[in-house]
Order: structure tokens, then sequence, then C-alpha cells
């Protein structure tokens, strides 16, 4: 039976009138990597520096590998790195000055964390930049030299909180390889969250985060398959005049625009009726490629969760 390593028991946290946290109940095992999802203000940085021990919880409880972080705090943290939204290295010091920081801040004596320090640089890819300042790094570098200065204490569970905002899709191919590397090779558990959906798609399981409380997780697949209505894929030239003439077709429920694509939410039992949107588009003279119904991404599903 896998260990059980994060767990919250309606856990909650409000500034003034706003209840950031709400009642907010974690089951996250051993290895396991945890996505959380939702729109901006939904609580999920609030949520991870409850757990990290940066804030203190106004009700609840949360154990960390089996610490309560009220009563046991210093060995929950003991368990955890963390990697906030802008991770705050010290630009004037090299990267191997300051990976020596983050180890000493967390009490390792030398003769552990060099040995320690070579070796999650070159798990990261930075062994050759050790004796570069941090401020002469690119974006794509500095994620990495924060996740390495996360695991330089061999923590059990790590946060990451939206680590590749601003970061080119290459690079975020790159960190999330080095996250599933980190997994399997130290059995780290990880709980992160994103704003981009494909990244979502690689968690085991997935919260979905509205105003303080987690409204709905599961796996992947799971949630894509609670999305009853169905999607259709647009596509065709103008896009946008595309766009407009489906927002008004008695069938469509809500329209998104996926890269070159229109993703259409059918209303239930409607789907007979889209013969009508080819023709007032054609109509309209504007082209269509193709109009064909796909499997519902987490997109589909995320929009349709935040629309109720």
């Amino acid at each position: 039976m896998l260990e059980l390593v994060i767990q919250t028991e309606n856990l909650s946290k409000s500034f003034g009138k706003t209840r950031a946290v709400d009642n907010v109940n974690l089951s996250i095992h051993s290895g396991e990597i945890y996505g959380l999802v939702g729109p901006d203000g939904a609580g999920k940085t609030t949520l991870m520096r409850l757990l990290c021990g940066a804030l203190h919880m106004d009700n609840g409880k949360a154990t960390i590998a089996g610490y309560d972080i009220t009563n046991q705090a210093e060995h929950a943290r003991q368990q955890i790195g963390y990697l906030a939204q802008r991770f705050a290295m010290y630009e004037e010091l090299t990267v191997w000055e300051n990976l020596q920081f983050f180890a000493e801040v967390r009490g390792l004596p030398s003769k552990e964390w060099v040995q320690r320090g070579k070796e999650i640089l070159e798990f990261v890819g930075l062994e050759e930049f050790a004796g570069r300042r941090a401020g002469q790094l690119s974006g794509g570098m500095k994620q990495k030299l924060g996740l390495a200065s996360a695991l330089v204490h061999r923590p059990r569970i790590l946060l990451l909180d939206e680590p590749t905002t601003g970061v080119d899709p290459v690079t975020r191919q790159g960190f999330w390889q080095l996250i599933i590397r980190v997994v399997a090779q130290e059995n780290v558990t990880v709980l992160i969250s994103t704003p981009y959906m494909d990244e979502a798609s690689r968690c085991m399981r997935l919260g979905f985060m509205r105003q303080g409380k987690i409204f709905l997780e599961g796996k992947p697949r799971d949630l894509c398959a609670k999305l009853t209505q169905q999607i259709y894929e647009l596509q065709g030239r103008p896009l946008q005049l595309l766009r407009q003439i489906a927002a008004k077709h008695a069938a469509v429920e809500n329209v998104q625009m996926f890269g070159g694509r229109l993703h259409l939410r059918i209303k239930r039992g409607q789907a007979k009726t889209l013969g009508r949107l080819k023709s007032e588009i054609r109509s309209a003279g504007a082209i269509v490629d193709h109009l064909k119904p796909i499997d519902p991404q987490l997109e589909d599903v995320f929009i349709a969760l935040v629309e109720k």
C-alpha cells in the first residue's frame, strides 16, 4: 500500500473577508504527481504556502510525511523542497554559491552537500555553469537552478508553484522531463500548480480549484470523460468570422480558440443541427475545412467547470 505523504483535513485560510483556502481536503501518495489547476485567485499559491509552513492556517489540519505542520513544523519542512513562482535566487552569486547557500540554510554540513551539489547540478544539466553568476542565466537555466536548490537536501516532497510560467515551450518540456526523472529516480512526491493544460495532462491526478475549494479531482482521462456534452472541432478561415458565427448558433453552448482551430461545445441532443452551421458560414463568405466531433481535452473540461 502506498504511503500517504500529504494529507489535509478542512484546511482553511482567510485574508480579511476573502476565503483564500476553504475546507480543502487532499490525500496525495508517495511517488505521485498531483496537479492543481484553476483560474488566477483560486487559492493554489495560498494552499502551497500553507503546506510549506510559510503561512499559518486558520482552521483544519495538515500532515507532511506523517508530521503535523502546526506542532511539528521543523520536521515537516525538512521533508519539503519548495519552488515558488518567482525563485528568490541571489543573482550576484554563482550557481554553485547559490546551491551552497540553500544547502547550508537547510543545515547540511559540507561533507554532505558538496557531493550532493555536484550530483544535482549534473542531474539538471548545470554542471558546466557552476561558476556563472545566477543573474547571467537564461530563464530556463534559472528554473533549473531553482529545482536544484529545492532538491539539494533530498526532500521527499516537491511543491512547485507554476514553475514554468514565462518560459518557452521547449524549456517547459525539458523541465517536465526533469520532474518525471526526479519522481522515478528519487521517489519524490510532487504537488505542482500549472496554468498549462498540456502540463496538467502529465499529472497522475488533478484537482480543479476555484474560490478556495477543490471542487473536482481525478485522473486526467477520467475528468475528460465527465464532460457529457459533445465537442466539435471547426477549422477554416477567416477564423474570427467562424468564431462569431458559431457563437450565435442555437446548438453551440461555448466556443473556444485552440491555435488555428475552434472547439465548439454542443448542447445536449443538438448535434444534428450543425449541418445548418456549415451553410451559415458559407453564406457569410467564409470557408469550412472541417467540422467534426473530437474527444474532449482538459481545456474543454476546465472551461466547462469554471462556467458552472
